[in-house]
């Protein structure tokens, strides 16, 4: 056993190490993961807790007792999962790291907002080194990352692709994009409930008028 280990080259060792790691982080979320689905420790207060006024409860038992709900719980979980699981397999393990990195951001950063400090320190530095050991896994399969680069990023060209009009009146547009989702629920309610529909209208015209106004 030792004899076939001394014939690994370093850059077997290297790869090794990177096996490694990614097995840690999926292992990680994959427990993180397994236990909201479970209801195995994540999440949630106890009764004395529960009977306990919110302004006696620590901002961090608060935030244990939200996140608790569905569909928050369940959605997170599966995401872990998945994510655990992408990590395990090189055809997939950049991808992993893709989907690791924000929601671990996101978990260190309600946690040391709402964790004591003597909980969110070594949190913090715990997931400073899974941050790190992403890097490395990317690194080590930077001649992919670059090809992955090279298709999103591709080469613009500084001429204007539409009239400067068309680009001033972009504001306009937008806004009736995000009032197009409202156009067949209006139609219903004109139809179902046409007086309750367009009184409701009205009101939000003067709304409109009244703030262009100020």
């Amino acid at each position: 056993m030792i004899t076939k280990l001394r014939t690994i080259s370093k850059e077997r060792y290297w790869e090794y190490f990177i096996l490694v790691a990614r097995f840690l982080l999926a292992i990680t979320f994959l427990n993180y993961g397994y236990s909201k689905l479970t209801d195995d420790g994540q999440f949630g207060i106890s009764a004395g807790e529960m009977a306990t006024p919110i302004k006696d409860l620590s901002l961090f038992r608060v935030m244990w007792y939200l996140f608790d709900h569905e569909p928050f719980k369940i959605v997170i979980g599966i995401l872990q999962m998945i994510t655990g699981i992408l990590l395990l397999f090189n055809r997939t393990a950049i991808l992993g790291v893709m989907f690791f990195i924000p929601i671990a951001a996101n978990i260190l950063l309600m946690d040391i907002s709402f964790m004591p400090e003597s909980l969110a320190i070594p949190f913090a530095k715990r997931f400073t080194f899974y941050f790190l050991l992403c890097f490395l896994i990317l690194w080590n399969d930077r001649e992919r990352i670059k090809i992955m680069w090279n298709a999103m990023i591709k080469k613009v060209s500084f001429k204007l692709q539409f009239p400067i009009l068309l680009y001033l009146l972009i504001p306009l547009f937008a806004l009736m994009l995000e009032f197009t989702p409202a156009i067949p629920q209006i139609i219903y309610g004109i139809i179902a409930e046409p007086d309750q529909t367009l009184h409701d209208l009205q009101k939000i015209f003067q709304i409109l008028v009244g703030f262009f106004n100020k």
